[in-house]
């Protein structure tokens, strides 16, 4: 990516350089700033998908009854079929070199853009508080264990609700680090996504050695099977799990466009993005599945919960008490480099799968006033306010509330996206008039948003219930919520593509 300048913008009329729906973030990119190569693209995914709640996938679901390898199954599955949405969508931010937000104008019209793009946004404002969260309580644990006296910072008190003293302390510290490597720009984000991507995938690599060596071999959790033997069982608790793993990358299925309207051509993006997100996640999940195992024999009698954090088990290989490591001097060294790798993965994941797109869109908002930086301090602010901790209270509440929530609000959008780039328009946009105010893509798409309505509307009794705002709701509304995700990106994009062929509308009215 580049820190475009006013140069990369002369090929284009005056009154779009004029319009109020344009500034040099949301700008296309022209050809000759577009380098990323088939490398860029796979290392993106590899830093995004090399992250701690990547790590803590499998355990989720092995928590609710699934065997190791039934846990990778779901995980591999959910990947490739949410792999679809996201190449169809990167196809025109490589073709036409536009970000998300902008590409929603297509669909949603100019000023209905704004539905999608907040929704989009507000999720990784979600994202952006967990993974800070993470980030956070990894830099105390680290510090808890050369300063025990840390942990008992406040006697108990909590700055906001759920969140102790310490763990605000390292939070807000996290939080600051990620702000600043915005406020450096897009290109430095770049430079870092390339060099994270190795490094993370080797410091993982060592932690399995290690941990696999000094338990003579696999552990127990390898020869452990389901608990889901009963008629029906695995299903129950597949079937969920199966959305929960598309909704952990349906927000990237909306805003590929942000990264892939750098890339060279098709070939790079699409062959990039194969090499690095299924094998990436499904490596990186098997990977916290042996590490795990392999530490329940040498941490005999630990709560196996905590042996599926990573950060845990670090602090633990560097704790003197457990005496896993004799040399103090090694046992600084360990601590140091793996704060280290915990925190660039954390970083790094952060950083382009949470900022990019929700600081874009903001700045879609009033493009004249709030710029792509401004748009990440917002980003940073809100996922404060929605208090990231209580996401990750448990694996039901994550997996059940959180993923397969908000996949049924994003779901619906990838349904009428894909179905107006590909079907309605058949991937011939007119990209000037993206950025008019009064061209064809003017004002509000009703069809679009009474099709994202639609297809939100059945998934929200299933959602109600399962933060238990609501009781008494109708078995079918709750098994059809688990499906949330699929009836929401087919229903929503064939009433998108039904109302556009009854009213003869392309065009926002």
């Amino acid at each position: 990516m580049h820190e475009p300048t006013r140069a990369d913008f002369d090929h284009l009329p005056e009154d779009i350089l004029r319009s109020p729906l344009f500034n040099a973030d949301l700008a296309p990119v022209p050809q000759a700033k577009r380098n990323w190569t088939t490398y860029n693209f796979a290392a993106l995914w590899i830093s995004m998908a090399h992250c701690i709640p990547t790590y803590m996938l499998a355990g989720g679901l092995i928590a609710v009854g699934m065997s190791w390898s039934q846990a990778l199954l779901t995980i591999g599955l959910g990947n490739l079929i949410v792999l679809v949405p996201i190449l169809l969508n990167a196809h025109p931010g490589t073709k036409y070199g536009i970000p998300f937000p902008v590409l929603a104008r297509s669909a949603f019209g100019t000023n209905g853009a704004q539905i999608p793009a907040m929704l989009r946004a507000l999720v990784a404002c979600g994202w952006f508080g967990i993974q800070t969260f993470i980030g956070g309580e990894a830099v105390k644990t680290f510090i808890e264990a050369i300063w025990p006296a840390f942990a008992h910072l406040g006697g108990g008190a909590s700055v906001l609700p759920g969140l102790s003293v310490p763990s605000a302390i390292t939070f807000f510290v996290f939080w600051a680090l990620n702000i600043l490597i915005i406020y450096r720009g897009m290109n430095a984000v770049r430079v870092f996504e390339n060099w994270a991507a190795p490094l993370v995938l080797v410091m993982a690599a060592a932690l399995l050695w290690w941990t696999v060596d000094r338990a003579g071999g696999f552990g127990p959790l390898m020869d452990s099977p389901s608990k889901l033997t009963e008629p029906g069982a695995f299903w129950k608790v597949f079937v969920p799990s199966l959305t929960g793993m598309i909704g952990f990358w349906a927000t990237l299925s909306l805003n590929i466009p942000d990264f892939t309207r750098y890339g060279r051509g098709q070939k790079e993006q699409i062959v990039g993005q194969i090499l690095g997100l299924p094998t990436t996640m499904i490596a990186f999940s098997a990977m916290g599945v042996m590490v795990t195992s392999a530490s329940a024999a040498i941490l005999p009698g630990v709560d196996t919960a905590k042996l599926w954090d990573p950060v845990f088990i670090l602090s633990q290989l560097t704790s003197a008490d457990t005496g896993l490591i004799e040399s103090g001097t090694t046992r600084a060294i360990v601590a140091v480099v793996a704060l280290f790798g915990v925190a660039v993965a954390t970083v790094s994941v952060n950083i382009a799968a949470n900022v990019v797109s929700p600081a874009n869109d903001f700045a879609n908002l009033a493009p004249r006033r709030i710029s792509f930086k401004t748009g990440g301090l917002i980003t940073g602010i809100l996922g404060i306010v929605m208090h990231p901790w209580l996401l990750l209270a448990n694996a039901e509440s994550y997996i059940f509330n959180w993923l397969i929530g908000y996949s049924a609000l994003l779901g619906p959008i990838a349904g009428i996206m894909i179905a107006d780039y590909w079907l309605l328009r058949r991937r011939t946009l007119n990209v000037n008039d993206l950025y008019r105010p009064l061209g064809e893509y003017r004002g509000v798409n009703v069809v679009s948003v009474v099709a994202l309505v639609v297809g939100i509307l059945p998934n929200l009794p299933g959602f109600l219930a399962s933060v238990h705002l609501v009781e008494g709701v109708s078995p079918f509304f709750t098994d059809l919520y688990v499906y949330a995700w699929f009836t929401g990106t087919l229903l929503a994009g064939s009433i998108y593509l039904v109302g556009t062929k009854l009213t003869g509308a392309k065009a926002a009215a």
